[in-house]
């Protein structure tokens, strides 16, 4: 892009966050590591969509009007598409480069319902199919099928402080699944904002209520910044797919169905792309509320006799073909939901990544749970089981999490997890455990699906490392809230591990080896300092 047009654009996008249209802005854009452009005033060029014929009435399909008025900030090198207060009842809004949608406080976008079965019109079609769909979910291998849509475009922005309510979307729409209601695909959509092969892209300080299968659905982008969203959803808050040079920051996903912020590497676009120099930092994830209570700030939590997954995490994987490389998780907080998930299991790298200052609170699962497998979901010819390996976990706290499961690092036989280091971590359980958990042996399961409880109650309060080589920990207290007769570690086909100052529950033994050689310890309470295995 000529630099001319990059600076209009930068100008624009200002005086979209400004909110001012037609107006002399002082604008800041901030990159997608933190870099700042300088700051520049300038004319803003604003194509209101109510001069276009939108009504923002709440009843009145404002779609065509909408996609009018993005196509005329196209057409004249670029603009702010600017939203004012009422609700845009809409189908698919197809972006175009060098435009940004500025939804000014109290505008909302708001999905329609599908038309009925069989009437043309509604939400565009999914793409044809590919020969590679079968290895990723359905959800991902298509785009247009969204609520707000762009495909192989440069310098999008999309800013608040409005919202964007997914009303009419569907939670998923595979044409196998089990649910005869949700095998349509014409006329309907899963997704409120889905990108593919774009770059350049903005999207800061909006709000997504009940955003269909994905919030936001990023596939191939480069140089993404997402700040500052609100996402209340019934299922997945963000999916972050064969990315490159994303920051995620300042964010709050609640989605007790499913996860929060995911970076994921799937075979999507054809080929194995990674997903690299990520960072996700100062957001809060939960999965305790009612979708939509914390938007609305009622912070309704689910009654206990209802069966909710309570996901809310941050997870790497599943979808992991191309690999993750160069990623930052900082200063983040965790409410009612799972824990970290790093997954590999389709036959790429996960290396390169620092975890630090993260908060838990009634973890429903396991805190941290790091799982190479050999699911390998992908080209027959070119899948192998891949590699875990640099990972450095800090400055880590988490109470009441629940106690069957505790942490889990586990590789599969062959293909071990390498260099691992964990320290200054402390993990509060709620006890409880027997001696009959203790004497479990979980199998191997290369090819499950990974999740925490893929292996059932778990021998260890602590954590249960399996084929691993070179792990490390130290500054690491476990603390049990009730008696547990579990061993606080477990280590089982593991080369190389040191410990050092580790605190265990006094009320069972701190450590099993099983199979294990390398092992020391130094002032872990309970052991003599030394080689153990």
């Amino acid at each position: 892009m000529e630099k001319s047009a990059r600076r209009d654009f930068l100008k624009l996008a200002g005086a979209g966050a400004a909110g001012a249209a037609g107006m002399l802005v002082p604008a800041t854009l901030e990159g997608a590591h933190g870099q700042t452009a300088q700051t520049i005033s300038a004319p803003a060029k604003t194509f209101d969509v109510t001069a276009f014929g939108a009504r923002g009435d709440g009843t009145t399909i404002d779609t065509p009007a909408i996609n009018r008025a993005i196509e005329a900030a196209a057409a004249s090198g670029g603009g702010m598409v600017r939203f004012g207060a009422g609700q845009y009842l809409c189908y698919s809004i197809r972006l175009k480069s060098n435009v940004a949608l500025h939804l000014e406080q109290g505008a909302v976008i708001v999905a329609a319902d599908p038309l009925p079965e069989g009437q043309p019109g509604g939400y565009d079609e999914p793409e044809p199919a590919q020969p590679w769909e079968a290895y990723q979910d359905y959800g991902h291998n298509h785009w247009h099928n969204s609520l707000i849509w762009g495909d192989d475009l440069h310098d999008v922005a999309i800013y608040g402080p409005g919202r964007i309510w997914g009303r009419g979307l569907t939670r998923s729409n595979s044409p196998d699944s089990h649910n005869r209601a949700n095998r349509r695909t014409q006329g309907v959509a899963n997704k409120s904002i889905s990108l593919k092969s774009c770059r350049n892209v903005v999207l800061r300080d909006l709000q997504i209520l009940k955003g269909g299968w994905f919030g936001i659905l990023a596939t191939g982008v480069d140089n993404l910044l997402i700040d500052g969203l609100t996402i209340d959803t019934n299922r997945d808050g963000m999916d972050i797919d064969c990315c490159r040079n994303v920051r995620i920051a300042n964010c709050a996903v609640n989605s007790p169905w499913d996860d929060a912020i995911v970076p994921k590497s799937s075979f999507a676009l054809g080929y194995l792309r990674p997903t690299e120099n990520i960072e996700i930092t100062n957001c809060y994830v939960t999965g305790a509320y009612e979708d939509g209570t914390m938007i609305d700030g009622t912070w309704k939590k689910f009654d206990p006799s209802r069966r909710v997954p309570h996901t809310g995490r941050i997870k790497l994987g599943t979808e992991s073909n191309g690999g993750f490389k160069n990623i930052s998780i900082s200063n983040c907080v965790f409410d009612g939901c799972q824990g970290l998930a790093l997954e590999t299991v389709d036959g790429a790298l996960l290396e390169d990544v620092t975890i630090t200052n993260i908060t838990m609170r009634d973890i429903v699962s396991a805190p941290i749970f790091m799982r190479l497998g050999s699911r390998l979901r992908g080209p027959a010819d070119s899948t192998r089981t891949g590699t875990l390996q640099r990972i450095i976990v800090s400055n880590v706290v988490c109470s009441n999490s629940a106690s069957h499961l505790g942490c889990i690092i586990s590789g599969v036989p062959g293909f071990e997890i390498r260099d691992v280091k964990l320290h200054h971590i402390y993990i509060q359980h709620r006890g409880g455990g027997t001696k009959e958990q203790a004497a479990a042996q979980p199998l191997e399961d290369e090819q499950k699906y990974p999740e925490p409880n893929m292996f059932g109650d778990m021998p260890s309060q602590g954590f249960y490392v399996r084929h691993v080589k070179n792990i490390e920990m130290s500054n690491v207290e476990i603390a049990a809230m009730a008696d547990d007769a579990r061993p606080a570690f477990i280590l089982q086909d593991v080369d190389g591990a040191d410990f050092f100052h580790v605190k265990a529950p006094a009320s069972a033994p701190v450590m099993e080896i099983h199979n294990a050689s390398d092992v020391n310890t130094l002032w872990v309470r309970g052991m003599k300092d030394g080689k153990q295995a």
